[in-house]
């Protein structure tokens, strides 16, 4: 599989070694890559708009114009699946990485012994999204990925499976559907399986979601969820 991997960072030599460290990781690897570097925010957008099929990006956050974070936000409205990872000289953003999904978040100066394994998670995650679950509902059976799905909710004999962009209803029981999920799901209440690339925020009283949403948690779950999106992190 080919890998179409961006650079975005207005420091040329920074793009250069970052670019260096990329393609001594495919090579070693031996993996396929296009790798697409640009100085602004506002170029990396123009050349999406065209084709929206960027497999990684590892972003600067401070930037002229469009920051890095706001460029991720961007990208993430329309695409679930691009493999997000910052890369910065200030930890405050942090907790901004979960407003989009991040990948990961490292700090500079950056070294392949950091970077490599979080490219090695990235191409394991997109051969993961692959997974697709197929959802009949009462007008037509839908080829889902996995990782498109932010949240099902349990009403009565039906599943409702949300994406960011539409759902879908479906008769089967949750146990039923959660056969069909991996690792980066977790029921969370009686009745509701959330995504865990999709939290934005917990608390003891519920959980908020990258789109506003917001989904109950069983009394006694904090503490289950918060190790998961550790551990998922």
């Amino acid at each position: 599989m080919k890998y179409k991997i961006g650079i975005c960072d207005d420091d040329a030599a920074q793009r250069e070694y970052l670019g260096e460290l990329v393609l001594a990781w495919a090579k070693k690897m031996r993996h396929l890559t296009e790798l697409k570097q640009y100085a602004k925010a506002e170029d990396f957008l123009f050349d999406y708009s065209e084709e929206k099929d960027f497999d990684i990006l590892l972003l600067d956050i401070e930037m002229p114009g469009i920051s890095g974070i706001e460029l991720a936000r961007r990208v993430r409205r329309e695409n679930g699946a691009v493999q997000i990872v910052f890369i910065t000289g200030y930890y405050e953003y942090f907790s901004d990485g979960f407003d989009v999904s991040a990948l990961h978040y490292l700090i500079k100066p950056v070294d392949g012994g950091k970077l490599n394994p979080v490219l090695d998670r990235a191409v394991g995650n997109l051969a993961g999204r692959q997974r697709c679950v197929l959802l009949a509902t009462a007008e037509e059976t839908v080829k889902v990925p996995l990782a498109d799905i932010t949240y099902a909710e349990a009403q009565n004999v039906y599943v409702h499976v949300h994406t960011l962009r539409e759902s879908f209803r479906v008769r089967m029981t949750l146990g039923k559907f959660m056969e069909q999920l991996d690792e980066t799901f977790l029921k969370v209440h009686r009745s509701y399986v959330v995504g865990l690339k999709y939290i934005k925020r917990v608390s003891r009283t519920g959980i908020c979601l990258v789109n506003g949403e917001r989904i109950p948690v069983s009394r006694g779950m904090y503490d289950a969820v918060h190790a998961a999106l550790i551990k998922y992190l």
